[in-house]
């Protein structure tokens, strides 16, 4: 299967009008390899959607100068949501993904830390949720070079920090969760995380239903190892977020697990963290698992739930079965062979 626009076509080949125009972005490395499995899988849901391919990446700036067109950044702002692959940024060259979050204002970075049964956890039963500040913190890329070194300014504003909290607080209530845990370092940095940590208890005031707690950044590093289990949904900024992320992937069997949804008030893009793997890329062994779970909170981002709950569970069973998975799950399947016992499960249920 390639990635141009199918034809507009239901299970009966019938003319139908889509409910969903989605904007894919393979990207490179394995990015495209990825992306198909996904949209293999895709093709057999309940739902009806079209697709739009755009580029991003190293790939993309070989062949036309730019690591993210124009015409990429229009094509998800007209979309329902945007399925993003994985992309080589190199040194120097601007940051396709960083760029698409500012240009759609997705201030919200969703990570789910889950342990799923048959892969290499650390600990059994994790299920919590890292709520990141996506578009300040010391990502907002303001830099400059000094006759000694070079400046970095942490830009935090009341403003980014009430909307992510509140998302937070809102995530929790929707999804039945308990606990929302602010994470910080406001005894050192009293005046940005100062207004990030009482913003935090000033919007928690409106939760009185969901229980509240912060943390300093290091402890919390510490108690990822030390008591996970204890955690639920942690909000946090940039920087700290991106670091507790992957931290919290190693806890549930690496990047290759983790999805992600990058949200704001009018669009949705999701994408796997794992990055480009260009050692591996090519070689058909690409663990889709990541990409699956990310359209599994695309769809429930599209309010598709009941098809993003069958799609998890089917990715779950092979995962414990652990017979048609990648080398890096313990198994000897391609990419697309684990794609296609997905889909065979998931069109079952």
């Amino acid at each position: 299967m390639g990635f141009g626009c199918p034809e507009v076509s239901n299970k009966s080949n019938q003319s139908v009008i889509f409910m969903y125009r989605l904007t894919v972005i393979p990207g490179d490395g394995i990015g495209p390899e990825v992306m198909e499995a996904a949209l293999y899988i895709l093709e057999v849901s309940e739902i009806d959607f079209s697709y739009e391919t755009a580029h991003a990446g190293n790939e993309c700036f070989k062949r036309t100068g730019s690591t993210i067109p124009d015409e990429t950044i229009s094509t998800s702002k007209k979309s329902d949501a945007t399925l993003f692959g994985a992309v080589t940024t190199v040194p120097g060259q601007k940051s396709g993904i960083i760029t698409l979050r500012k240009e759609l204002d997705l201030y919200v970075n969703l990570r789910p830390v889950k342990s799923y049964e048959g892969t290499p956890f650390l600990f059994e039963g994790l299920d919590f949720v890292i709520v990141r500040e996506n578009t300040e913190g010391l990502y907002s890329g303001v830099e400059k070079y000094t006759d000694d070194g070079a400046e970095a300014v942490r830009v935090v504003t009341r403003g980014a920090c009430e909307r992510i909290c509140k998302f937070a607080f809102e995530y929790a209530r929707k999804n039945m969760r308990k606990k929302v845990t602010a994470v910080h370092k406001a005894n050192v940095l009293k005046k940005t995380d100062g207004i990030f940590k009482d913003t935090f208890y000033e919007v928690a005031h409106e939760y009185n239903d969901i229980r509240s707690e912060d943390f300093y950044v290091d402890a919390t590093a510490m108690y990822l190892i030390t008591k996970p289990q204890n955690f639920d949904v942690m909000v946090t900024t940039n920087l700290f977020g991106d670091i507790l992320s992957d931290e919290g992937a190693g806890l549930v069997g690496g990047l290759g697990l983790i999805p992600s949804a990058n949200i704001g008030d009018k669009n949705g893009l999701f994408e796997p963290v794992h990055g480009s793997a260009p050692d591996i890329a090519g070689k058909g062994i690409a663990n889709p698992s990541a990409m699956i779970l990310s359209m599994c909170m695309m769809l429930k981002y599209l309010g598709e739930v009941e098809e993003s709950q069958k799609l998890e569970k089917a990715l779950t069973k092979v995962l414990r079965d652990g017979k048609v998975v990648t080398p890096d799950l313990g198994g000897v399947a391609s990419t697309m062979e684990m794609a296609e016992q997905v889909k065979t499960i998931f069109e079952g249920l």
